[in-house]
Formats: C-alpha cells, sequence, structure tokens
C-alpha cells in the first residue's frame, strides 16, 4: 500500500461551504453533508496558504523567506477578542461586512484561530478554518468578511506591501480595477476551465 503524503497546511487551515443559517457566524456553518474545499481548490481562487511555526515566528526562516520573496516589508499584530479590541462588537460586526480591499490582506495566525469568509466563482460562501501555524493570503479584489469562531480570540500577524493600507470597500465594489482584475484572472478563468471541460 503506498503512503500518502499528507499536507501539513491541512492541520492548520480547512475549508468548507457554508450553509445558509443565520445562526451565531462564530459557529462553523457546515452543510448537510459536510462539503469541504481543497486548498488546490482555494488555490484556484487566489487564496494561498501557508503552515509555518507559530512559536518562533520571530526567527522562522521560512517567513523570512515570504516575506522578502513577496515583498512584505510591513509588519504589525492585531488580536481580536473582547478584552483586546476597543469597540469589541461593532469591530467583529464591520469585520464581517462583506468587503474586498484593493491589495492582498495577509492574516497569519500566531495563537487562536478565526473564519476568513470568500466567494467561489458561482457566489457561493466558502468557510476557510485559519487556526494557529496557519497564514493565508487573500488577493486583491476577492469577497470576502472575517469572524472569529467559538473560541473567540486569535491573534494575527498583519504583513503589507510597503505602508499599510486597510480600507474596506463593502459590496458592491465591482467598478474598482483591483475587482476587475481579480474577476479576470480567477472568476473568468475558472467560467471558461469549466465551459471547457462541459464540452470535452
Amino acid at each position: 500500500m503506498v503512503a500518502t503524503h499528507k499536507d501539513p497546511r491541512e492541520e492548520v487551515i480547512q475549508a468548507w461551504y457554508m450553509d445558509d443559517s443565520d445562526e451565531d457566524q462564530r459557529l462553523p456553518h457546515h452543510r448537510e453533508p459536510k462539503e469541504f474545499v481543497s486548498l488546490d481548490q482555494l488555490a484556484e481562487l487566489g487564496v494561498l496558504s501557508w503552515c509555518l511555526d507559530a512559536d518562533n515566528y520571530e526567527t522562522d526562516e521560512e517567513l523570512k523567506k515570504i516575506r522578502e520573496d513577496r515583498g512584505y516589508s510591513y509588519m504589525d499584530f492585531c488580536e481580536v477578542c473582547p478584552e483586546k479590541l476597543p469597540n469589541y462588537e461593532e469591530k467583529i460586526k464591520n469585520f464581517f461586512e462583506e468587503h474586498l480591499h484593493t491589495d492582498e490582506e495577509i492574516r497569519y495566525a500566531v495563537a487562536g484561530s478565526g473564519y476568513f469568509d470568500v466567494r467561489d466563482c458561482n457566489e457561493r460562501w466558502i468557510r476557510v478554518w485559519v487556526k494557529k501555524g496557519g497564514m493565508i493570503v487573500l488577493p486583491a479584489g476577492i469577497y470576502h468578511r472575517f469572524t472569529l469562531d467559538t473560541n473567540n480570540y486569535i491573534k494575527a500577524m498583519r504583513l503589507f506591501i510597503g505602508d499599510p493600507v486597510w480600507t474596506p470597500f463593502n459590496r458592491p465594489h465591482d467598478h474598482l480595477p483591483a475587482r476587475t482584475e481579480y474577476v479576470k484572472a480567477f472568476v473568468d478563468k475558472e467560467a471558461g476551465e469549466h465551459a471547457v471541460d462541459a464540452a470535452a
């Protein structure tokens, strides 16, 4: 029997299609039956992911290399929990508004966990659960939102190219160049590939 190599990222990042329930946003919101999404499927939407050593992020050579290769010169930390975040309830509501950014959103969970929800090419929500050691990059122009899970805590490293711009553009903002470029690069490409598959 051939041993299958398990992707270490799957220990710290999992994704699945969400149900349509209005229950607490911090619950998993699995469909019934559960419908998981692979990290390769996320990559097809432009969502990149890594598994890193969160206990040694100050000296982690892999993180250093990613930052150098991708030009992430800026770094800070954001702790999201009722005790640490001023105006917590308001901020959590704002994070959960569907929005996009004109730059990449890079988040590395050095402690705790949370959900990053992204839209697939058919407008269905995919819930991406990022746990300690998981780092994801959401491409500029992707509609997304964030919430904590029921643990109510994440400490995330935020990376950025140059001076950080955190401006959220709540949906709809389809006219922004970042959105049209995203659609061209990922949504139209996906639709085109599915059309070719169907014709084959």
